[in-house]
């Protein structure tokens, strides 16, 4: 006992606190959250208890009453770590709202990253409602290896460092059928690097909207990722089992950790077989993780190579299967044509209930929106995912425990996370020494409210969201004129 209270104290001294642990009810502590149900998924606590919140971090967790400058009656509410989102598309404010009232404390674009990495962050500094990062961008990264696109490159960079919405290179519609020359490959990953130094969370790798990359260009990028150890984030070639074993043998011949973006979308009806040979992988000793979202739609660009010719037969839906985001109608083939032409998005209805609920339950499988920018009917996975979970998926279907499901939403994620972006231990958890991210939500009522029908609404039953021990959320409402998201940067930044 001696020996753990040692090894506790050592901890707080670590982070900075400076109270005894032995008098405890002497402290004043910045914020005491009181009585509630705090869920560590990590150490697997599942009690009743105080928090106390000091220099932004969790400081005391105790069954002893503890003594605040503002205390918050968490009774009857949960405490869990903040939600770890990393799959967002939307990086504003007006997406980052959003997320906040769905429990999420960070927010990372993983899938496709962010071009010119060092300005975007700069663009989002002491501006920020949540935490935020992104991947170094490997279509950017062939973009800058080919001299024609030099022009709209620094259009794009002034517009990031601006502040504009501009964060993923799906939309444009540019460079994506050119197959690299062995110099302009051989620039591209230098382009990746450089992208890491600035501070990329690992490679976006969005191979299924870019027909012109061959098994080569593919294969050298997991080679250098190997090499780094950087996360390859993949959306695989099309959606297939085929598809996920190429990205598994890529990642297994090349040592290169690899996360499976949503893998509901890319493995359809045969979900369980590619979890099952995800957790294969991991049994074997490979880093390779995977997420999906708990919906049964998915959404992208219709001006993308998603829907080249034979689309119908490779998705296993038609027209009437998509709703324009714009106007929320479904499509017909003149429809289908006339918007084709155009840069907007649409909601693809290709998975039935049973695929994402089989999904969910298994083992290690994270949550990850895919939440895309502000549209007012567009895709609900960009305001509810999280709150979802918690209240279709546990308190009502009942096929996941409450702690199970608070573990793929933070835990999960962050440990996914740790070994390209180390700050990340101290987040997706409730513990001494912890950042202080944290969501209180009454599980009685947590619901997502947005709809496909009716557009984006935020979620109800998360009372409170604190990012790095300040309060974004309290009440349901969203507190104005705070910015307590900080940047999250990969271990290459230089």
């Amino acid at each position: 006992m001696k020996r753990k209270i040692t090894v506790l104290l050592f901890i707080a001294l670590l982070n900075g606190f400076s109270f005894s642990l032995f008098a405890q009810s002497s402290v004043l502590y910045d914020v005491v959250l009181s009585g509630g149900r705090v869920i560590d998924p990590e150490t697997k606590l599942d009690a009743i208890r105080n928090v106390g919140i000091l220099n932004n971090r969790i400081a005391q967790i105790s069954s002893e009453p503890l003594n605040g400058k503002e205390t918050i009656n968490a009774s009857g509410l949960v405490v869990a770590p903040g939600f770890i989102d990393p799959h967002v598309h939307g990086l504003t404010n007006q997406e980052q709202e959003y997320q906040l009232h769905d429990g999420i404390t960070t927010a990372l674009e993983l899938e496709i990253g962010v071009p010119f990495l060092e300005e975007w962050y700069a663009s989002r500094q002491s501006k920020a409602l949540v935490n935020y990062g992104a991947s170094a961008n490997w279509g950017f990264a062939r973009m800058q290896a080919m001299e024609k696109y030099q022009q709209e490159l620094l259009e794009l960079k002034q517009d990031i460092a601006s502040g504009s919405p501009h964060t993923s290179m799906v939309g444009l519609g540019i460079s994506y059928d050119n197959t690299l020359d062995k110099a302009q490959l051989q620039n591209m990953l230098q382009n990746i690097k450089s992208e890491l130094a600035a501070g990329g969370i690992g490679i976006g790798v969005f191979i299924g909207y870019v027909p012109g990359a061959n098994t080569e260009e593919i294969f050298r990028v997991y080679q250098l990722a190997g090499e780094m150890q950087a996360t390859i984030f993949s959306h695989v070639r099309e959606p297939n089992l085929t598809a996920v074993q190429q990205a598994i043998s890529d990642a297994v011949l090349t040592n290169a950790p690899l996360h499976l973006v949503h893998i509901n979308s890319m493995t359809l009806a045969q979900i369980q077989l590619g979890i099952e040979m995800v957790q294969t992988a991991q049994k074997r000793g490979f880093n390779i993780t995977t997420e999906m979202y708990p919906y049964t739609a998915a959404a992208t660009g219709i001006s993308t190579n998603m829907f080249s010719d034979g689309w119908q037969q490779r998705v296993g839906i038609s027209y009437e299967d998509l709703q324009w985001v714009a106007t929320g109608e479904r499509l017909t083939k003149e429809t289908f044509e006339k918007y084709r032409k155009t840069k907007g998005a649409v909601i693809l209805h290709m998975m039935k209930p049973e695929w994402i609920k089989a999904g969910i339950v298994m083992e290690g499988v994270m949550i990850g929106s895919d939440g895309g920018a502000y549209a007012p009917l567009t895709h609900p996975r960009t305001a509810g995912t999280y709150a979802r979970v918690l209240g279709k998926y546990v308190r009502e279907d009942k096929v996941l425990d409450l702690p199970t499901a608070i573990e793929k939403m933070t835990l999960l994620p962050a440990k996914m996370l740790e070994k390209v972006v180390p700050m990340m231990r101290f987040k997706g958890r409730i513990q001494v020494g912890a950042d202080a991210d944290i969501t209180i939500f009454n599980p009685n009522t947590v619901i997502d409210k947005a709809t496909f029908e009716e557009g984006l609404k935020f979620s109800e039953g998360i009372a409170y969201v604190m990012v790095n021990g300040s309060f974004i959320l309290k009440n349901g409402e969203t507190v104005k004129n705070v910015f307590p998201g900080q940047p999250i940067y990969g271990k290459f930044k230089q």
